[in-house]
């Protein structure tokens, strides 16, 4: 049983969340097909992609299609926030309007509006997913107010809502729209006058909050103020659900883990803070002459023409006229255009600082960070992590969206949202990322986690190893996940996200996505991998895309049917488990017998080391000499499709002696014992000597001695 108090990081390496979770040094069980008694069935090697009623009817639509690209038909809503909000730090409390302009793109007639009241998560015995634990249980999201075009809407269902149906008594008219679930964390608005296709609707709600804080919240956004001094919320306002063409109205409940699914629009928000107090977030500041000093203004102008740390507000400059225009409340006003959310945070005495990034094609962006005092520490590096996170991720994927970024103290120390990252200097790199997943490609993060939060792992992979100035090191990783697979209480990755469990989510969804690019890089190489993926990424900028679409739009990308890889990663818990099983030499020629113990398939790809002398080596059209006495040989994947379950691969080489070979060198496939990848057998505590170990095992030093095949370059 893996316990749930390890301490856990959304910006671990991905050998250390392995590792956190109990899971990567498990040992091996040493059962495969062939010590489990019985006969051997052949290996049944699925090699399309499963379809889900969902996708299937958004292909049907023309939503979505086989390219993977948005369909002729695509759609979204598109959702714009006005919103006034009044901080009261007497009481810790939230007062907020806002108007919500909701357009229907869609084709569909909606006679109810998903309404998601996030702070309902702090309510007395609401459903929650282990072990989140709010700071606080409150009065959660109150709401005092909804207009649906000016029409009133009541607060709670008329008492023959419940009725008529099958079985049940006849329901009266609807007289006028009205709320329900208002407890929950996910309500509706039942209209009395359906919202048409491409039509647009106004709604008006009122609501207040108390910010919860307190020394008990476990986990990201269950703390969200210090004392009454620093606020930092998130999930903070009422807002419209997302409506697509995959399952119509978002009716996932927010249950902790799993994070958003939000649409894009316009923000335009005021925020009534104590005059002293600074305020960052999401969106540009419109209003500085109001709320900032004439100094403060001024260093701010500076800060794209200075290459340093420019501070806005010091940590001596504390309260109206010091630190923020003098004055007894001041409004911040801050809009963002076509954003999926809206976060910020305010103290009582920040020290506000920034710097800048370079992003290709658009130039120098300002970094900020606002912490208190006594943490700079914590802040010392963070705008340079920043920073070059923002500019190795413009030219790995494509150029950063957004005019700023701002890393903002409190007690969440690892969350994201657009411009905004709610950490220090040790999470930087990761938070900054998600400006792309899901900030930038927005997908369902609460169905499918591992297409941000995995992405991102991966990506962090490539940063580190830029900032570091050394080649990238995805060896091993793919391997790795041979000693989880199997375990039954793993989810498989297209599992629902907010089912994944305590002891799986973060392998699910922040783990196992790096792993399996890692063996996708060692079927089609890295580069070509992140080169996909690159593209990917530009073709669905500002929408929603599903895994079938990421799955399809890989498949055409690298020109590959990779349906089994795809179906064995993302809708099973299998793994390759391959051995080599025996060589044997006659006739110059050598036969090495491969076998696969798992259900996973992979290529083959053996590393075959020759005696220094013998006769000359002779070319083999499926391999490639990287020193004089070494080859990589490969055969595809299809090998196996016709469903055995061992391969006799023949090396002809000319006669030369063949004094070992090792499968999958680079450490690239699943595998629950890499121990018998070689033949001859090497002892366990000589094979680690002389693969020089570390993360990634043999691929470690096979790196740098291949290049070519163990970066996939």
């Amino acid at each position: 049983m893996i316990r749930l108090s390890v301490p856990f990081s959304r910006s671990m390496p991905v050998g250390q969340l392995l590792v956190a979770a109990g899971l990567a040094l498990a040992p091996s069980s040493g059962a495969t097909a062939q010590t489990l008694g019985g006969p051997v069935p052949p290996r049944a090697v699925r090699r399309d992609i499963p379809m889900t009623n969902a996708i299937r009817r958004a292909f049907g639509a023309g939503t979505r299609d086989s390219t993977g690209k948005p369909g002729r038909n695509y759609w979204q809503l598109k959702t714009d926030y006005t919103i006034a909000v009044r901080l009261d730090p007497a009481t810790s409390r939230l007062t907020g309007s806002e108007t919500i302009t909701l357009a229907n793109n869609s084709p569909d007639t909606l006679r109810a509006i998903g309404l998601r009241l996030p702070m309902n998560h702090f309510l007395f015995n609401v459903p929650r997913a282990a072990p989140w634990v709010p700071a606080e249980e409150t009065d959660g999201m109150v709401v005092t107010r909804i207009t649906m075009n000016g029409q009133h809407v009541a607060l709670t269902p008329p008492a023959n809502a419940q009725g008529g149906g099958r079985g049940g008594p006849q329901q009266a008219p609807i007289t006028e729209p009205f709320l329900a679930g208002a407890k929950s964390t996910l309500a509706r608005i039942t209209l009395t006058t359906p919202l048409l296709p491409h039509a647009s609707a106004q709604l008006l709600v009122e609501w207040n909050h108390k910010v919860p804080g307190g020394e008990t919240g476990a986990n990201h956004r269950m703390t969200q103020r210090w004392a009454d001094t620093l606020y930092q919320p998130t999930q903070w306002f009422p807002r419209v659900a997302v409506y697509d063409d995959l399952r119509g109205w978002d009716s996932e409940l927010y249950l902790g883990p799993s994070e958003f699914y939000n649409d894009f629009g316009k923000y335009d928000v005021s925020i009534t803070v104590p005059a002293g107090w600074i305020v960052s977030g999401t969106g540009e500041l419109m209003n500085p002459e109001q709320v900032l000093t004439a100094k403060a203004r001024a260093a701010l102008a500076t800060v794209t023409a200075n290459a340093g740390i420019t501070t806005i507000v010091g940590p001596d400059e504390v309260g109206p006229g010091a630190a923020t225009a003098p004055g007894t409340t001041l409004t911040w006003h801050k809009i963002a255009e076509n954003v999926n959310d809206f976060a910020w945070a305010t103290a009582k005495q920040y020290v506000w600082q920034a710097t800048r990034a370079n992003i290709p094609g658009k130039g120098f962006v300002p970094v900020h960070m606002v912490y208190l005092p006594g943490r700079a520490q914590s802040y010392a590096n963070a705008g340079p992590l920043a920073s070059h996170a923002l500019e190795f991720y413009s030219k790995l994927y494509f150029p950063y969206s957004f005019p700023q970024l701002t890393l903002q103290d409190g007690p969440s120390a690892g969350m994201e949202y657009p411009m905004v990252i709610n950490s220090n200097q040790g999470a930087a790199d990761h938070e900054t990322f998600h400006q792309w997943a899901p900030m930038t490609v927005s997908n369902n993060e609460t169905w499918y986690g591992w297409m941000d939060e995995g992405f991102n792992q991966y990506a962090n992979v490539l940063s580190g190893a830029d900032r570091a100035g050394t080649a990238p090191n995805l060896n091993g990783l793919g391997q790795s996940y041979g000693r989880t697979a199997g375990s039954e209480a793993e989810p498989p990755m297209m599992w629902n996200a907010n089912y994944a469990g305590p002891e799986f989510y973060r392998i699910q969804t922040y783990a196992k996505a790096p792993l399996m690019l890692s063996m996708l890089g060692g079927v089609v190489g890295d580069s070509a991998a992140q080169r996909a993926q690159r593209d990917w990424g530009k073709a669905w900028s500002w929408k929603h895309p599903s895994p079938w679409d990421y799955m399809f739009f890989m498949n055409n990308a690298l020109k590959q049917d990779l349906g089994w890889f795809w179906y064995s990663w993302l809708f099973s818990t299998e793994s390759v488990d391959g051995s080599v099983a025996g060589m044997k030499s006659a006739n110059g020629k050598t036969t090495v017998t491969l076998k696969q113990d798992g259900q996973m398939p992979s290529p083959v790809v053996l590393q075959v080391k020759f005696a220094t002398s013998g006769p000359a080596l002779k070319p083999m059209k499926n391999a490639v000499m990287v020193d004089a006495t070494t080859a990589m040989v490969t055969w595809p994947v299809d090998v196996w499709f016709a469903g055995a379950r061992s391969y006799d691969a023949v090396l002809d080489f000319g006669g030369r002696a063949v004094e070992s070979v090792t499968f999958d060198p680079c450490g690239r496939f699943p595998d629950r014992d890499p121990s018998d990848n070689t033949w001859p057998r090497v002892a366990p505590a000589a094979d680690a000597a002389a693969q020089g170990g570390g993360r990634g095992g043999r691929g470690g030093q096979n790196q740098a001695a291949w290049p070519g095949f163990c970066t996939g370059k």
